[in-house]
């Protein structure tokens, strides 16, 4: 099980089918039936050619939404502080009609109903792992953060990544926000996998968020999921993305937690 549908090419192949024979010395007709083949032949080509045009078009256009906010940069005027939301799909939306439901758009119309002067960036980009997190990291940094809101980990579990890798990423992340920006406030969302991932592994895993949270004295949202995972009305089809309404209690699982880092 995946915690991010790839994005799939359908590949179409097509058949001319079987030929018909024809007597030898008839050519007026083999040469208007290969003269059909050679132009069905090249329609044929054409279609698949296309339909791989479109197909590359359409995946183009995801990972360009995919990535959309994590290349938008908060207004330089802007007197607002920035709370950075730094994640996967969950982060990112997934499967959601507008950006503005996933949660981090629902802390953001928390955030201006509160009349807190916070401007949110959402940085999830779906399929992401830790280890791809700590890869584009820096390059995120180049936008100034105010408070760091940490998603990442849930692809590596499911995915059976060892815990130790997984570990040294996230903390590899927070030594980079904290070393560029050693005056920003940091919050953890905690994540945990399915039980038939092994009991031991399960626990390991659980205890990674509030683990680095404690190390690093960040605030931890425990579970991240709560009230929504494994809940089939607030899940989009595949069980594990959250619905519009499974956002809006997701959202204010992190509202609960990122309130007070925001009022201190």
């Amino acid at each position: 099980m995946n915690l991010d549908s790839p994005n799939t090419h359908s590949l179409f192949v097509i058949s001319s089918g079987s030929e018909k024979s024809f007597a030898p010395g008839n050519t007026r007709v083999n040469r208007k039936r290969s003269g059909t083949i050679v132009r069905n032949n090249i329609f044929f080509k054409i279609v698949l050619v296309s339909m791989l045009f479109l197909a590359a078009c359409t995946n183009n256009k995801q990972a360009s939404s995919d990535t959309t906010a994590a290349t938008t940069k908060p207004d330089s005027t802007s007197s607002a502080k920035t709370v950075l939301f730094f994640g996967d799909s969950l982060t990112a939306g997934y499967g959601l009609d507008d950006q503005s439901q996933a949660f981090p758009g629902v802390v953001q119309a928390k955030i201006d109903a509160a009349n807190l002067h916070y401007k949110v960036i959402n940085a999830g980009v779906s399929g992401e792992t830790s280890a791809g997190g700590k890869a584009r990291i820096n390059w995120i940094l180049k936008q100034k953060v105010d408070v760091f809101v940490l998603e990442l980990g849930a692809n590596d579990g499911l995915r059976g990544i060892s815990v130790n890798s997984t570990i040294q990423n996230l903390q590899d992340i927070i030594d980079a926000v904290k070393s560029k920006y050693p005056n920003a406030k940091l919050v953890m969302l905690g994540m945990q996998v399915p039980p038939n991932m092994g009991s031991v592994y399960t626990s390991s895993f659980k205890a990674i968020f509030p683990d680095l949270a404690a190390k690093n004295k960040m605030a931890l949202v425990p579970f991240l999921l709560k009230d929504v995972g494994g809940v089939p009305s607030l899940n989009q089809k595949d069980g594990i993305h959250p619905t519009a309404e499974g956002a809006k209690i997701v959202g204010n699982n992190v509202w609960e937690v990122l309130r007070g880092v925001l009022l201190r």
